[in-house]
């Protein structure tokens, strides 16, 4: 193969799925926005719904009049952006759900599509998106009439269980929610694993379904193997890519492998990660840069055919470590050269 291969494990998926399902009591929804965080919406939703997921968000509607038409017309789709100017004719044509998140977006979706679903985002301290209280207040008694789906908002520091925005938020949406009948949804994956009090009747979680943090007991979903192109010596003394930035102190074997940057290797990770065949660890040597990396194999009895990126050593949080991000960036950046293949029994 000239380009690596991103292997998504569906099992491991609907797996991590299940296990964030069984700390509920409520149901359980999957975001799948950003082609499901990278690796495929299409192939990722159609392997929960075999699971038994009936609901699932994603960012706008675009991508969820795509998501439509890959998966049919029976799972629920929701739209965190809402309803858009615009989006009109793809909410109603393709059955999706807006989340409406302010005055604006109430009265045009009201006016223009007076009996389609819709839910309501409320913001409960995030600012980011949703009805401040004030504003929930004034339009709440209309809103009720127009029979929502759903009243949701997003917590802001899920991830970090003493955080005190977490109890403030859950406050906070309780005061704006308490007593309407209405289906309630607080919390992703991080919420999830607050407790029950987070809970409420949904839950979303993203992340957590792909492998990464902050569910820490989650099933690795992808792999990545980037094949070499060549090996060749170094000198004790010569030096491997741009910059200089690398300079062997000793006789050294270096391989360069098919991946860079434009492959969602950022270039900050350079001489921080390393990579692996089987239990082998070959080190990233001097900078990545778009196309090409340069690893040591200088231990190794025989070089390799190829390296794991990510696996089993290594998840996409400790790539996201390594280049001071988080397992978010580095899954929605796998660039679109890699060969893709799904695992399912």
């Amino acid at each position: 193969m000239a380009t690596g291969i991103l292997t998504i494990d569906l099992d491991a998926l609907i797996s991590n799925w299940r296990a964030l399902n069984a700390q509920t009591d409520c149901a359980t929804a999957a975001v799948v926005k950003a082609d499901g965080y990278g690796l495929g919406a299409d192939r990722v939703t159609r392997a929960l719904m075999r699971a038994g997921v009936t609901q699932f968000f994603v960012a706008a509607a675009e991508e969820g009049a795509a998501l439509r038409q890959s998966v049919g017309p029976d799972p629920e789709i929701n739209i965190f952006g809402g309803h858009m100017r615009g989006d009109t004719d793809m909410i109603s044509d393709m059955g999706l759900t807006p989340m409406l998140n302010s005055v604006d977006q109430i009265v045009r979706h009201v006016e223009a599509l007076p009996a389609h679903p819709f839910g309501v985002q409320l913001d409960t301290g995030m600012n980011r998106l949703g009805l401040e209280p004030a504003e929930w207040s004034a339009v709440r008694d209309l809103v009720l009439q127009q029979g929502p789906t759903l009243l949701m908002s997003h917590l802001a520091c899920a991830d970090d269980p003493e955080h005190p925005m977490n109890p403030h938020q859950l406050a906070e949406f309780k005061e704006m929610t308490d007593g309407l009948n209405v289906p309630r949804s607080l919390s992703a994956t991080g919420g999830i694993l607050l407790g029950s009090d987070y809970h409420f009747d949904l839950t979303r979680p993203g992340v957590g379904l792909y492998g990464g943090m902050p569910f820490v007991d989650a099933s690795p979903v992808v792999n990545l193997r980037i094949p070499i192109i060549q090996v060749r010596d170094v000198a004790e003394g010569e030096s491997v890519g741009y910059g200089n930035s690398w300079i062997a102190a000793r006789d050294s074997k270096v391989a360069t492998i098919a991946a860079g940057y434009a492959d969602g290797i950022l270039r900050a990770m350079g001489g921080r990660v390393d990579t692996f065949s089987g239990e082998d660890r070959c080190p990233m040597i001097g900078r990545i840069s778009m196309d090409l990396i340069a690893v040591d194999v200088t231990d190794m009895a025989e070089p390799p055919r190829e390296v794991e990126l990510l696996g089993l050593h290594q998840s996409v949080d400790t790539l996201a470590d390594a280049a001071g991000t988080i397992g978010y960036e580095i899954l929605t950046s796998m660039g679109q050269r890699y060969q893709r293949r799904y695992k399912s029994t």
